[in-house]
Protein backbone atom coordinates (compact mmCIF):
# COMPACT_ATOMS: atom_id res chain seq x y z
CA UNK A 1 0.00 0.00 0.00
CA UNK A 2 1.33 3.26 -0.73
CA UNK A 3 0.58 6.60 0.88
CA UNK A 4 -0.14 8.32 -2.71
CA UNK A 5 -3.50 5.70 -3.34
CA UNK A 6 -5.30 6.46 -0.38
CA UNK A 7 -7.62 9.29 -1.72
CA UNK A 8 -10.36 6.94 -1.37
CA UNK A 9 -9.72 7.04 2.56
CA UNK A 10 -9.71 10.70 3.21
CA UNK A 11 -13.07 10.34 4.95
CA UNK A 12 -13.44 7.67 7.50
CA UNK A 13 -16.74 8.55 8.27
CA UNK A 14 -18.22 8.02 4.99
CA UNK A 15 -16.22 4.80 4.57
CA UNK A 16 -18.28 3.61 7.68
CA UNK A 17 -21.60 4.81 6.51
CA UNK A 18 -20.76 2.87 2.65
CA UNK A 19 -19.38 -0.05 4.76
CA UNK A 20 -21.49 -0.14 8.19
CA UNK A 21 -23.72 -3.29 6.85
CA UNK A 22 -21.00 -5.45 5.30
CA UNK A 23 -20.61 -8.28 7.74
CA UNK A 24 -20.32 -11.61 5.68
CA UNK A 25 -16.46 -12.52 6.58
CA UNK A 26 -17.24 -11.85 10.49
CA UNK A 27 -18.53 -15.11 11.68
CA UNK A 28 -16.11 -17.16 9.25
CA UNK A 29 -13.54 -14.60 11.05
CA UNK A 30 -14.54 -15.01 14.79
CA UNK A 31 -14.86 -19.61 14.20
CA UNK A 32 -10.77 -19.09 13.21
CA UNK A 33 -10.00 -16.69 16.19
CA UNK A 34 -11.47 -18.83 18.60
CA UNK A 35 -8.65 -21.42 17.91
CA UNK A 36 -5.91 -18.62 18.37
CA UNK A 37 -4.11 -19.14 21.20
CA UNK A 38 -2.24 -15.60 21.49
CA UNK A 39 -2.39 -12.32 19.96
CA UNK A 40 -4.18 -11.83 16.81
CA UNK A 41 -3.00 -9.42 13.88
CA UNK A 42 -5.48 -7.20 11.29
CA UNK A 43 -3.71 -6.08 8.64
CA UNK A 44 -4.51 -2.82 6.69
CA UNK A 45 -7.16 -2.96 9.59
CA UNK A 46 -8.97 0.62 8.70
CA UNK A 47 -11.65 1.66 11.21
CA UNK A 48 -11.81 -1.68 12.90
CA UNK A 49 -14.68 -3.08 10.43
CA UNK A 50 -13.41 -6.68 11.70
CA UNK A 51 -10.84 -6.09 14.63
CA UNK A 52 -13.92 -4.51 16.94
CA UNK A 53 -16.03 -7.37 16.53
CA UNK A 54 -13.28 -9.81 17.39
CA UNK A 55 -12.17 -7.72 20.47
CA UNK A 56 -15.71 -7.51 21.70
CA UNK A 57 -15.03 -11.84 22.22
CA UNK A 58 -12.24 -11.27 24.23
CA UNK A 59 -9.78 -11.43 22.28
CA UNK A 60 -6.55 -9.60 21.73
CA UNK A 61 -6.28 -7.80 18.41
CA UNK A 62 -3.62 -5.62 16.81
CA UNK A 63 -4.92 -3.16 14.72
CA UNK A 64 -2.29 -1.79 11.56
CA UNK A 65 -2.56 0.63 8.84
CA UNK A 66 -0.68 3.03 7.00
CA UNK A 67 -4.05 6.13 7.32
CA UNK A 68 -3.76 7.62 10.33
CA UNK A 69 -6.71 8.94 9.57
CA UNK A 70 -8.72 5.69 9.51
CA UNK A 71 -6.89 4.37 12.86
CA UNK A 72 -8.23 7.81 14.69
CA UNK A 73 -11.69 6.60 13.62
CA UNK A 74 -10.78 2.75 14.60
CA UNK A 75 -9.78 4.00 18.00
CA UNK A 76 -12.96 6.31 19.07
CA UNK A 77 -14.80 3.54 18.14
CA UNK A 78 -13.02 0.80 20.23
CA UNK A 79 -12.92 3.39 22.80
CA UNK A 80 -16.35 3.87 23.35
CA UNK A 81 -16.82 0.76 23.57
CA UNK A 82 -14.48 0.38 26.29
CA UNK A 83 -12.35 -2.57 23.85
CA UNK A 84 -8.87 -2.90 24.63
CA UNK A 85 -7.49 -3.41 21.08
CA UNK A 86 -3.99 -1.73 20.47
CA UNK A 87 -3.93 0.26 16.62
CA UNK A 88 -0.51 1.01 15.48
CA UNK A 89 0.44 3.41 12.50
CA UNK A 90 2.42 1.03 10.11
CA UNK A 91 3.37 0.02 6.41
CA UNK A 92 2.58 -3.38 6.07
CA UNK A 93 5.31 -4.23 3.83
CA UNK A 94 7.79 -2.91 6.95
CA UNK A 95 5.77 -4.49 9.16
CA UNK A 96 7.68 -4.85 12.86
CA UNK A 97 4.92 -5.47 15.73
CA UNK A 98 7.88 -7.52 18.04
CA UNK A 99 4.95 -10.17 18.49
CA UNK A 100 4.45 -13.52 16.94
CA UNK A 101 1.02 -14.32 16.13
CA UNK A 102 -0.81 -18.07 15.02
CA UNK A 103 -3.47 -15.49 13.18
CA UNK A 104 -3.03 -12.88 10.66
CA UNK A 105 -5.86 -11.62 8.44
CA UNK A 106 -5.97 -9.17 5.77
CA UNK A 107 -9.44 -8.15 4.41
CA UNK A 108 -11.59 -6.18 2.93
CA UNK A 109 -9.28 -6.80 -0.81
CA UNK A 110 -6.51 -4.82 1.37
CA UNK A 111 -3.96 -7.14 -0.58
CA UNK A 112 -5.29 -5.11 -3.92
CA UNK A 113 -3.59 -2.18 -2.85
CA UNK A 114 -0.05 -3.86 -2.93
CA UNK A 115 0.24 -2.91 -6.69
CA UNK A 116 3.89 -4.53 -7.59
CA UNK A 117 5.59 -7.76 -6.91
CA UNK A 118 8.01 -6.06 -4.88
CA UNK A 119 5.31 -4.86 -2.65
CA UNK A 120 3.84 -7.85 -2.58
CA UNK A 121 6.79 -9.92 -1.51
CA UNK A 122 7.22 -7.29 1.07
CA UNK A 123 3.94 -7.73 2.38
CA UNK A 124 4.50 -11.94 2.73
CA UNK A 125 7.88 -11.59 3.99
CA UNK A 126 6.23 -9.63 6.65
CA UNK A 127 3.72 -12.10 7.33
CA UNK A 128 6.16 -14.56 7.44
CA UNK A 129 8.58 -12.91 9.91
CA UNK A 130 5.19 -12.45 12.61
CA UNK A 131 3.53 -15.96 12.07
CA UNK A 132 4.34 -18.55 14.24
CA UNK A 133 5.54 -22.01 12.82
CA UNK A 134 2.07 -23.77 11.80
CA UNK A 135 0.44 -20.09 12.03
CA UNK A 136 -2.39 -18.83 9.53
CA UNK A 137 -2.86 -16.68 6.99
CA UNK A 138 -6.11 -15.54 5.73
CA UNK A 139 -6.87 -12.88 3.32
CA UNK A 140 -9.24 -12.24 0.20
CA UNK A 141 -9.00 -10.55 -3.12
CA UNK A 142 -11.31 -9.61 -5.98
CA UNK A 143 -11.45 -12.53 -8.98
CA UNK A 144 -9.71 -11.41 -12.24
CA UNK A 145 -13.22 -12.38 -13.92
CA UNK A 146 -13.21 -11.18 -17.64
CA UNK A 147 -16.17 -8.51 -16.18
CA UNK A 148 -14.11 -7.41 -13.67
CA UNK A 149 -11.28 -6.36 -15.88
CA UNK A 150 -13.53 -4.79 -18.47
CA UNK A 151 -12.50 -1.31 -18.87
CA UNK A 152 -15.31 1.06 -19.65
CA UNK A 153 -15.63 5.18 -20.23
CA UNK A 154 -18.72 5.26 -18.80
CA UNK A 155 -20.34 5.06 -15.05
CA UNK A 156 -21.36 1.75 -13.84
CA UNK A 157 -23.72 2.08 -11.35
CA UNK A 158 -22.67 1.07 -7.70
CA UNK A 159 -24.88 1.25 -4.37
CA UNK A 160 -27.17 4.15 -2.92
CA UNK A 161 -27.23 4.70 0.90
CA UNK A 162 -28.49 8.03 3.06
CA UNK A 163 -26.37 10.07 4.61
CA UNK A 164 -28.61 12.44 6.97
CA UNK A 165 -31.53 14.30 4.46
CA UNK A 166 -29.02 13.44 1.50
CA UNK A 167 -28.97 10.57 -1.07
CA UNK A 168 -25.67 9.52 -2.21
CA UNK A 169 -25.17 7.32 -5.27
CA UNK A 170 -21.68 5.52 -6.11
CA UNK A 171 -21.00 5.02 -9.57
CA UNK A 172 -17.97 3.74 -11.06
CA UNK A 173 -15.44 4.51 -13.73
CA UNK A 174 -12.57 1.42 -14.53
CA UNK A 175 -9.79 1.51 -16.71
CA UNK A 176 -7.85 -1.96 -16.46
CA UNK A 177 -3.74 -1.93 -17.40
CA UNK A 178 -2.81 -5.48 -18.53
CA UNK A 179 0.51 -5.02 -18.46
CA UNK A 180 0.42 -4.02 -14.62
CA UNK A 181 -2.64 -5.77 -14.18
CA UNK A 182 -3.77 -2.53 -12.39
CA UNK A 183 -7.11 -1.46 -12.31
CA UNK A 184 -7.07 2.72 -12.24
CA UNK A 185 -11.05 3.71 -10.85
CA UNK A 186 -12.61 6.33 -10.24
CA UNK A 187 -15.06 6.11 -7.64
CA UNK A 188 -17.80 9.38 -8.09
CA UNK A 189 -20.72 10.31 -5.42
CA UNK A 190 -23.69 11.97 -6.57
CA UNK A 191 -25.47 13.81 -3.19
CA UNK A 192 -29.31 14.31 -4.28
CA UNK A 193 -31.59 16.07 -2.23
CA UNK A 194 -35.01 14.53 -1.02
CA UNK A 195 -36.83 16.45 -3.65
CA UNK A 196 -34.58 14.96 -6.18
CA UNK A 197 -32.09 17.67 -7.12
CA UNK A 198 -28.29 17.14 -7.42
CA UNK A 199 -26.61 19.34 -4.55
CA UNK A 200 -23.05 17.91 -4.73
CA UNK A 201 -20.51 15.90 -6.58
CA UNK A 202 -17.31 14.37 -5.38
CA UNK A 203 -14.51 12.10 -7.22
CA UNK A 204 -11.74 9.76 -5.74
CA UNK A 205 -9.26 7.30 -7.86
CA UNK A 206 -7.61 4.35 -6.12
CA UNK A 207 -5.73 1.85 -7.84
CA UNK A 208 -5.99 -1.99 -7.86
CA UNK A 209 -3.96 -5.00 -8.29
CA UNK A 210 -5.44 -8.27 -9.85
CA UNK A 211 -3.57 -11.83 -9.76
CA UNK A 212 -4.83 -14.89 -10.84
CA UNK A 213 -4.87 -17.73 -9.26
CA UNK A 214 -2.08 -19.89 -10.39
CA UNK A 215 -0.31 -16.36 -9.89
CA UNK A 216 -1.03 -16.47 -6.34
CA UNK A 217 -0.11 -20.19 -5.80
CA UNK A 218 3.36 -19.40 -6.41
CA UNK A 219 3.67 -16.57 -4.82
CA UNK A 220 2.06 -17.80 -1.76
CA UNK A 221 4.68 -20.95 -1.98
CA UNK A 222 7.50 -18.49 -2.37
CA UNK A 223 7.03 -17.07 1.11
CA UNK A 224 6.71 -20.38 2.91
CA UNK A 225 2.21 -20.37 2.90
CA UNK A 226 0.43 -23.95 1.74
CA UNK A 227 -2.62 -22.67 0.73
CA UNK A 228 -5.10 -24.81 2.69
CA UNK A 229 -8.03 -23.33 1.05
CA UNK A 230 -9.23 -20.95 -1.77
CA UNK A 231 -13.19 -20.09 -2.19
CA UNK A 232 -14.93 -18.03 -3.81
CA UNK A 233 -17.33 -16.85 -0.65
CA UNK A 234 -17.07 -16.78 3.26
CA UNK A 235 -19.30 -20.40 3.57
CA UNK A 236 -15.97 -22.02 1.52
CA UNK A 237 -17.55 -22.84 -1.46
CA UNK A 238 -14.76 -24.03 -3.55
CA UNK A 239 -13.07 -21.42 -6.49
CA UNK A 240 -14.97 -21.44 -9.71
CA UNK A 241 -14.24 -19.26 -12.84
CA UNK A 242 -17.68 -17.72 -12.20
CA UNK A 243 -16.04 -16.35 -8.67
CA UNK A 244 -16.28 -12.83 -7.86
CA UNK A 245 -13.65 -12.73 -5.08
CA UNK A 246 -10.97 -15.34 -4.05
CA UNK A 247 -10.52 -16.42 -0.22
CA UNK A 248 -6.90 -17.66 0.41
CA UNK A 249 -6.60 -20.03 3.96
CA UNK A 250 -2.94 -20.64 4.06
CA UNK A 251 -0.47 -22.06 6.83
CA UNK A 252 3.17 -20.70 7.85
CA UNK A 253 5.20 -24.36 7.27
CA UNK A 254 6.82 -25.77 10.13
CA UNK A 255 9.77 -26.39 8.67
Amino acid sequence: MTTDNLEEYQNPLQYDKEHVHYHEDITYLTNWAKKSKGPIIDLACGTGRASLPLARTGRRLLGVDLHSGMLERAKEKALAENLDISFLEQDCTMLDLGVKSDFIFMVGNSFQHFLTNEAQDNLLNAVQRHLVPGGQFLFNTRFPSEDELLSTNSEEPGFTYKDGSLSVHVSYISQYDALSQVQHNITIRKYFSDAGDLVEEKRSTIDLRFVFPLEMERLLEKHGLTIEGVYQDWKETPLTANASSMIYLCKLSCS
